[in-house]
């Protein structure tokens, strides 16, 4: 089955979950008496409890799924989501309130049956998991702090929302109905016990440990590792993992990188990573030996995903990691395409990889562009940004018979791809790893210290 056909059957099968309690609730007999507006709003409190439960799926990282959608559609898919089930399940006490003042009383905890405290408990846990999230830098809380109560919030939403309908058991009576909530429960569960559980379980039987780290231009680091008592992992070129350095998986301390290395190099695996933060400052300082855990991989940027009968690869920074990771690996398979690398950096002496994509170039019928936003005197090359203008005077190959490979900051993502589509070249030929924006929905305005602006 091709992955674009699987993409169609998981989002069908995502949104039949989502939507199954409502299509019950109009289908099965319902309560004698309840009015128009009181059936709207258990409707969106059925729905935004779907909505809220099945966001466990899009980030936990499960393979099936990784396979078949880019990283950045699945926490992008699940942010928007977030949203949507916040204003939905909102909406259900409103409705409430407003068809009937009088149900203002189940606000009072002290009075107010346990049902009717169970769902004013998943609706602050709501409003909580919001607040932390969107001000998470405001409140000054850690990343793995923030992750902690993210988890807590949304088990709490979950459990209090369930036992509140279990309790008010005025649908639940129809065995469907309850069996649905029963096995949505289920499935949330499973995936909590995956995320924190197995998985960490798995990478804890596959340790890898710290080789060598290789200094390179632009405060980057290139990290080696190797497998330690098992035959390591395969990956595609250009594809993303969440490493685990120096302490137990089971830690929430995680930080994703990309390959850099070719897919050939089975004996050892390297990640490029800049200095750009409080962590990846201590990259340098690792020794060899220090215990790794790489959860990965993951993602579709990889050419085996995307091939393609010309390559162009666009990047910004430390972006050119998974292009690295591509060239390398096009290299040792001895490829014959005409293959061009667009590469923005501020200046001359923060080309990372610079005097080995002068080497690549005698490997392979390769032709670099580099463009410098702060040139020193007598720079003869590009200057400034990665614009249509240089993309016109450079690109070798006819524009729509290119497969393209953007990766970077966001803005320059955007700016590339109005270019190229000004310059008629098809979306589905671009194919974009933003990494800031992939990054962004877990760690809610920080994202990873290795995908920082150019």
């Amino acid at each position: 089955m091709k992955w674009k056909t699987k993409q169609v059957l998981w989002i069908v099968v995502y949104f039949i979950l989502i939507l199954a309690p409502l299509v019950i609730l109009l289908l099965a007999p319902r309560p004698a008496g309840r009015t128009f507006w009181r059936e709207l709003s258990v409707a969106f409190g059925f729905v935004g409890l779907a909505l809220m439960g099945l966001q466990f799926i899009p980030t936990a990282r499960l393979p099936f799924l990784s396979e078949v959608f880019p990283l950045d559609t699945l926490y992008n898919f699940h942010h928007r989501l977030s949203i949507i089930a916040f204003g939905v399940t909102l909406a259900h006490p409103v409705i409430l309130f407003i068809q009937n003042p009088y149900t203002l009383k189940l606000l009072n905890v002290f009075t107010a049956p346990w049902r009717a405290q169970a769902a004013v408990a998943a609706t602050v846990a709501l409003i909580l998991l919001v607040v932390t999230s969107v001000k998470r830098l405001s409140l000054r809380l850690s990343y793995e702090a923030w992750r902690t109560l993210h988890d807590v919030f949304a088990v709490a939403i979950v459990g209090f929302a369930l036992y509140h309908i279990f309790r008010v058991n005025y649908y639940t009576s129809v065995s469907l109905q309850r069996w649905l909530w029963v096995g949505l429960g289920i499935i949330w569960g499973l995936m909590m016990v995956y995320i924190r559980i197995l998985k960490p379980l798995q990478l804890l039987r596959r340790p890898y440990e710290v080789v060598e780290v290789i200094s390179e231009r632009g405060k980057a680091w290139s990290l080696i590792l190797k497998p330690v008592g098992h035959a390591g992992h395969s990956f595609r070129a250009g594809q993303v993992a969440w490493l685990s350095i120096g302490h137990s998986p089971f830690l929430i301390e995680e930080h994703p990188f990309s390959y850099a290395t070719s897919d050939r190099c089975s004996e050892t695996v390297g990640f490029a990573i800049k200095e750009l933060g409080n962590f990846t400052a201590t990259i340098g300082s690792l020794q060899p030996g220090t215990k790794v855990y790489i959860d990965g991989p993951y993602g579709t940027f990889d050419l085996d995903h995307h091939p393609g009968r010309n390559y162009v690869f666009i990047a910004g920074g430390i972006g050119s990691a998974p292009i690295m990771s591509m060239l390398r690996t096009l290299a040792d398979r001895n490829d014959e395409r005409q293959l061009q690398f667009f590469y923005g950096n501020p200046t001359y002496d923060d080309i990372i990889f610079r005097e080995e994509l002068e080497s690549l170039q005698q490997r392979l019928h390769l032709d670099v562009i580099h463009v410098l936003e702060k040139p020193s005197a007598g720079w003869e090359g590009e200057t400034g940004y990665i614009t249509k203008a240089v993309l016109e005077r450079h690109l070798s190959c006819e524009y729509q018979h290119c497969t393209y490979f953007i990766c970077g900051p966001l803005p320059m993502i955007e700016s590339v791809e109005r270019s190229l589509l000004e310059m008629a070249v098809s979306r589905k030929a671009m194919h974009e790893f933003a990494r800031k924006r992939a990054f962004e929905m877990t760690r809610k305005h920080i994202y990873s210290e290795n995908y920082k602006m150019a």
